[in-house]
């Protein structure tokens, strides 16, 4: 008997090397792709912007809101590059701060997601008792309505406002992360390593963490990346219809609806902060697609 433990101990921990060097040679399939590897460039930049937005606007007191009503609607020159807003503010300055808002809006929104919704999902996956049935028939009531309109509620009857926007969006968005993952684990726990840990003697909260969420960690990622471009589109229609970041702060959504009322006159105002949202979410979307893409043709 300690001879086939023994066995499975060492398989076990081949299975894990091997998985290691899979990943390493998957992260390099994937930057030969140029429509990946333009869209990480993009991302990087687009973050880097965010984070040292009052070193690179041109008039950060713009971008944090201050007016400047002698140059309100001035169209896009030397001066001002992509002009300036019913404000008279820079709007170079305001797309810079407003992917701030925007940006770690969805981060944190879908972090956050993660970071409960994962748990769950590895409890009720592993674990086939009255507790993991409540995580499901939760998960499965959650789902049932739409997650925007459950956000639009929460943020109605808490107040509008950035970080009000944000819980309203993580509360329903935490739930598909615990499908993915219980239906991960439901297929992982069979596998020859667990049943190793199992003969071992570990208990239930060694083996789920020490060995089912590393191996559920690769779909959780995929699904951040696919998922940031939802939430940075949601959290910016909350703003673009009053619910979620509130004036003078810079916002994608709010800077397009900002510029509604004039967009057939003063384009700008509207189009530069549509573009800056639509290109980050397409960059989102194709280096995730193409992560998936590689995860699927080499699993």
């Amino acid at each position: 008997m300690a001879v086939q433990t023994d066995s499975f101990a060492d398989m076990a921990l081949q299975v894990k090397k091997d998985h290691r060097k899979m990943k390493w040679f998957q992260f390099q399939r994937l930057l030969r792709r140029k429509t990946a590897l333009l869209s990480l460039i993009i991302l990087i930049l687009a973050l880097l912007a965010a984070l040292f937005a009052p070193v690179i606007a041109p008039y950060p007191d713009q971008g944090m809101g201050a007016v400047n009503l002698e140059h309100r609607l001035k169209a896009p020159g030397s001066h001002y590059a992509l002009g300036t807003d019913i404000y008279g503010r820079d709007m170079v300055s305001r797309v810079v701060f407003g992917a701030r808002i925007s940006l770690f809006g969805g981060i944190c929104i879908v972090i956050c997601a993660a970071v409960i919704g994962v748990p769950l999902g590895l409890w009720a996956g592993y674990n086939e008792g009255i507790s993991g049935a409540v995580i499901s028939r939760t998960v499965e009531l959650f789902l049932s309505f739409p997650s925007t309109l459950i956000a639009m509620a929460i943020s109605i009857l808490i107040g509008a406002g950035w970080s009000t926007a944000i819980i309203a969006l993580i509360i329903p968005w935490w739930p598909w992360y615990t499908r993915l993952v219980q239906a991960e684990v439901l297929s992982i726990k069979q596998t020859l390593f667990v049943e190793a840990a199992q003969m071992l003697g570990y208990g239930k909260i060694y083996i789920i963490f020490r060995h089912l969420l590393p191996n559920v960690m690769t779909p959780v990622m995929v699904m951040i990346l696919l998922d940031l471009g939802p939430a940075i589109i949601t959290i910016g229609l909350l703003s673009f219809i009053g619910l979620g970041t509130q004036p003078p702060m810079a916002d994608w959504g709010l800077m397009v609806w900002e510029g509604a009322p004039n967009i057939l006159s003063e384009w700008w105002i509207s189009v530069v902060p549509g573009c800056a949202m639509f290109i980050v979410v397409i960059a989102f979307n194709i280096f995730g697609d193409a992560l998936k893409d590689i995860l699927d043709t080499s699993g």
